[in-house]
């Protein structure tokens, strides 16, 4: 059976340090984020990501996206930050914006599907910050099967996945809503997905700095 472990703000919980045992010894957990539950497993190690696609039933050619805490995360992961992508990180992260990068080198292929590009998202969610201040970057797919509603509630996680999961962290009942907006910064500037973030938002503040966003 799954162990399910209770999230608290406070740092003498130890959530993180056992998710962080976890993480490095190739395990897959999951974790609340500011919309549903994801799927978390270290962006860097390949055989964990796999993981998290035969739980999940995903197709190989589709890209996993990152989690990051902060800035400074974002190294090990593009090869390159364009003005332009620097711009839209200073207006819209932390929060529901993932931005794809060329991907750094030390990413698994299965993450980024042969791409060779990798989305990324600052996420503003307090408990999931802390967690990732702790392990590092982590998938961020949701915690479902491809195809199927994402889940809210570590509960619906359990029934759903929880015997192929290594720990659940509960971190009560997520807000659920739209998924993020999703931007390419790897050439011109273009909106793959509209979410929480219109297309007016990014038009606006790219406007500012004389960039254009290219349409779909």
């Amino acid at each position: 059976m799954v162990t399910v472990l209770t999230f608290r703000s406070d740092a003498s919980s130890g959530v993180g340090e056992k998710v962080a045992k976890i993480i490095r010894r190739g395990g897959v957990i999951a974790m609340p984020t500011e919309s549903f539950y994801a799927l978390g497993a270290s962006a860097l190690d390949d055989a964990a990501v796999r993981r998290v696609c035969a739980i999940k039933g995903r197709p190989d050619e589709k890209p996993i996206l990152v989690l990051i805490s902060d800035r400074a995360q974002l190294d090990t992961l593009a090869a390159e930050i364009t003005p332009a992508a620097s711009l839209v990180i200073e207006q819209f992260w932390p929060g529901p914006l993932t931005i794809i990068f060329p991907a750094s080198q030390l990413l698994p292929d299965v993450l980024t599907a042969g791409t060779g590009t990798v989305g990324v998202r600052q996420t503003a969610y307090p408990a999931l910050v802390q967690l990732l201040r702790q392990v590092g970057p982590l998938t961020g797919t949701s915690a479902n099967r491809s195809g199927q509603p994402p889940a809210r509630t570590a509960e619906e996680v359990r029934v759903r996945l929880g015997s192929e999961l290594d720990l659940i962290v509960d971190g009560g009942q997520t807000p659920g809503g739209l998924p993020s907006t999703i931007v390419d910064t790897v050439g011109p500037i273009r909106l793959v997905r509209e979410g929480p973030i219109s297309r007016h938002q990014l038009e606006a503040a790219l406007a500012r700095s004389g960039i254009g966003l290219v349409s779909q």
